[in-house]
């Protein structure tokens, strides 16, 4: 019989120490992500933690920075491998898929920043791999995403004040308009804890 997995990707200290991280979609990550981790404990599924890093840059995502790390509030258990990364998806420059394949693992839920970044880039590197994804969409959390033309080094300022810039509530409803019933099952936490049942809110 297959078995289900958890992997929670990116929820790290580098994101939190960034300024726009005040303006993230969704303050409660940790409890949402904590819900989703504690129900799968229960269930006996596999949880895998993903860490993103960009060795030798020296930003907020450099190992050296020392916020390579959880956020505070999650931990992973003994027997829970942390993986880190320095792809987009948590399939590329890891081991997850041997992780995941050993422990026959065919069901996959994601949650974790960013929503339509590295959560999604892995949810649709999971479905083409043949995983049944499920993808916990209040269990993200996203930014506000500048346009293409605003310089690379505008500021947090000029991010928010122009008017080109995308709100994390239209980013959030195009990942899941872009996922759902092509690439994963789009889920709530809720539904996924059992709190209510799916579709119940549909």
């Amino acid at each position: 019989m297959s078995r289900a997995a958890l992997v929670v990707i990116d929820v790290q200290e580098s994101f939190r120490r960034r300024p726009i991280w005040a303006h993230g979609s969704n303050p409660a990550i940790v409890g949402q992500v904590d819900r989703l981790v504690d129900a799968a404990r229960r269930r006996g599924d596999l949880v895998v933690w993903v860490l993103h890093a960009e060795p030798g840059s020296g930003t907020v995502f450099d190992p050296t920075s020392g916020h390579v790390r959880l956020i505070d509030g999650l931990a992973a258990r003994p027997g829970e491998p942390t993986l880190v990364k320095t792809s987009h998806n948590a399939f590329t420059t890891t081991n997850l898929q041997q992780i995941l394949t050993a422990a026959g693992v065919r069901d996959l839920t994601v949650c974790g920043i960013r929503t339509e970044q590295c959560v999604e880039t892995t949810t649709r590197v999971g479905c083409d791999l043949g995983y049944r994804m499920t993808f916990v969409i209040d269990a993200t959390v996203t930014f506000p995403t500048p346009h293409r033309d605003l310089p690379a080094d505008a500021s947090l300022a000029e991010i928010l004040a122009d008017p080109r810039t995308l709100p994390t509530g239209e980013m959030i409803a195009r990942t899941e308009y872009a996922l759902a019933n092509r690439f994963a099952t789009v889920r709530t936490v809720d539904e996924v804890t059992g709190a209510v049942p799916a579709g119940a809110g549909a």
